[in-house]
């Protein structure tokens, strides 16, 4: 824990923006350096421009790799293009830009040439694509697009990912053909990628204007009920914390009529305002109670009488709740969120199952079942929802790391892509139609299913450790107990859907762990949670060490 955590930010923590953004254009990528090729993650290629791992090579390699995939595919809709107001988003957005039009690719970008959450990009495409009720995945005309941001990351980073006509975040068989190409064609002469002479939008031929904002926040009526926040007057303190969503705040507190402020519209790619994450670095993750730290300090002091506090990230894809009794963990507003939102959506219909990733909260479950819904857990990231939440098998879908989305009142689909500022809404609708807020929620379910410790920690591992982890078989591990309890799973296969995990999920009656390696750093990620107590969740992590140890060995 750094000294200064939870602190706000000096000078001495602030990027140089000039040298970020020389260095994106200055820095030719080794292509083989391990750390400077194109990589797609969870959630795309993310890096930074002065170790050669996000510069002018990549994205231009990246962008044109696209072109062909959707071209080999069939794409020939329009591609809708967003950003986040990282400060390599904007060097990034230009040089697709001028792929894009050289490509002849009918390109959208936002109306009002500023910043696009992720599920504004997600609800365009799939409106383009026909949705809620007329929602086409196949045949001409189909729309796709790309989301320049690195979520939450430092100010240093920039990001980069591909959403096909699913709306929601490319599979992995789309990530590794584009990643593959990308890397050859960087590996070549990526300056010959024909390229528009300027990325300004007029004059350009196949850059067009899509007002993401309006379309996004007129139909947040399809999904969330404003007519119980307005009428309970819930009154609502909104942080950006300096992120896309800064613009859409005040919109939807204007269209829907909502006691609503924006306690903070700044914008600074080198983000002042923020105080410092766990590790002493400026990261924009509104479920950490460091880098949220002014937000829960308002809400304590609350002198203008905010009863539901909300966060988000940098693109707006993820969420933080602040009650009276400060930043909520993400695993225990899922449960609120999914207990409120099965029971208070009678369009989603009997069987809507519930999802949630393996290394969510075992207190889903436990509320899942009683409430009589299906849990559908699947590895770690987001695209393991996109089909269930297309075709409404899903009502919810959520991962432990502050990121969901959910159905329409209807049952049709909203977005197939995290939505922060969507469920940031939900916490208001809750405390208008319960009268209790979230927390308060919360501390009536742990009085009916058990209070949990749940914690994520990294282990030292080297690159050959990480590869035996993320090919183990269930055979491979060969203990019996954990934590002095009886092992009653093994798993390396997701429950709901059979994907590979990519690593090890081990559980008890009472407890469980999950080990994956880390595809950034020389360690692996040990999750675990006890409905024992906070030394048995110390006891879990202790044998999980030695269980991951023996069986990669």
């Amino acid at each position: 824990m750094h000294d200064r955590a939870g602190k706000l930010a000096k000078e001495s923590d602030l990027i140089d923006v000039d040298a970020l953004l020389a260095a994106y254009y200055d820095v030719i990528p080794d292509v083989n350096d391990p750390v400077q090729r194109i990589v797609f993650g969870t959630s795309g290629h993310r890096g930074t421009s002065t170790n050669g791992s996000f510069n002018e090579a990549h994205i231009v390699s990246t962008t044109a790799a696209i072109v062909e995939y959707r071209r080999m595919q069939g794409y020939d809709g329009p591609l809708f293009v967003g950003a986040d107001p990282h400060a390599l988003s904007e060097p990034a957005w230009r040089s697709a830009i001028e792929v894009l039009e050289e490509a002849g690719v009918f390109t959208m970008i936002d109306s009002r040439r500023s910043w696009t959450p992720t599920p504004a990009v997600s609800h365009a495409i799939l409106r383009a694509n026909g949705a809620p009720n007329n929602l086409r995945t196949s045949g001409p005309g189909l729309a796709d697009g790309i989301i320049i941001t690195p979520s939450h990351n430092p100010p240093t980073d920039g990001g980069f990912k591909y959403n096909p006509p699913t709306g929601g975040p490319a599979d992995s068989e789309a990530t590794t053909w584009i990643a593959r190409r990308a890397n050859e064609i960087m590996a070549g002469d990526w300056r010959s990628v024909p390229r528009a002479t300027t990325s300004e939008p007029s004059g350009l031929a196949n850059i067009h204007f899509y007002d993401f904002l309006s379309a996004y926040v007129n139909d947040l009526e399809s999904v969330i009920n404003f007519d119980a926040i307005r009428e309970a007057g819930v009154r609502i303190a909104a942080d950006p914390l300096g992120g896309a969503a800064v613009d859409y705040w005040g919109a939807i507190a204007e269209r829907y009529g909502l006691d609503l402020a924006v306690v903070n519209p700044k914008v600074d790619p080198t983000w002042s305002f923020m105080t410092l994450d766990w590790d002493g670095k400026i990261r924009m993750d509104c479920s950490s109670p460091y880098a949220m730290a002014s937000l829960v300090q308002q809400m304590k002091d609350n002198d203008e009488g905010f009863v539901i506090a909300t966060g988000n990230d940098a693109d707006a894809d993820r969420h933080g709740i602040v009650t009276a009794d400060g930043l909520m963990n993400p695993n225990h507003y899922l449960a609120v969120a999914i207990e409120y939102l099965f029971q208070n959506r009678p369009g989603w219909g009997e069987t809507a199952r519930v999802g949630k990733t393996l290394v969510s909260s075992s207190l889903i479950d436990r509320v899942s079942a009683a409430i009589g819904r299906e849990v559908y857990e699947v590895p770690v990231g987001f695209k393991y929802f996109v089909s269930g939440l297309l075709d409404s098998s899903l009502g919810f879908g959520g991962e432990e790391s502050a990121g969901a989305s959910f159905l329409r009142h209807d049952g049709t689909v909203w977005t197939t892509d995290k939505d922060g500022i969507l469920l940031a809404l939900l916490a208001a609708e809750i405390t208008a139609v319960t009268g209790k807020t979230p927390s308060q929620l919360h501390a009536e379910q742990t009085e009916r299913f058990g209070q949990s410790w749940y914690a994520r920690v990294d282990q030292v591992a080297t690159r050959e450790e990480k590869t035996k982890l993320a090919a183990l078989s269930a055979d491979d591990v060969t203990a019996t107990t954990l934590a002095g309890e009886e092992i009653t799973a093994k798993l390396v296969n997701a429950p709901g859907d059979g994907a590979p995990i990519g690593g090890l999920k081990v559980t008890t009656k009472n407890a469980w762990f999950a080990a994956r390696p880390s595809g950034t750093e020389d360690v692996y990620k040990i999750y675990a949670e006890s409905f024992i107590s906070e030394e048995h969740l110390h006891e879990v992590q202790n044998a999980a060490r030695e269980v991951v140890a023996r069986a990669i060995g």
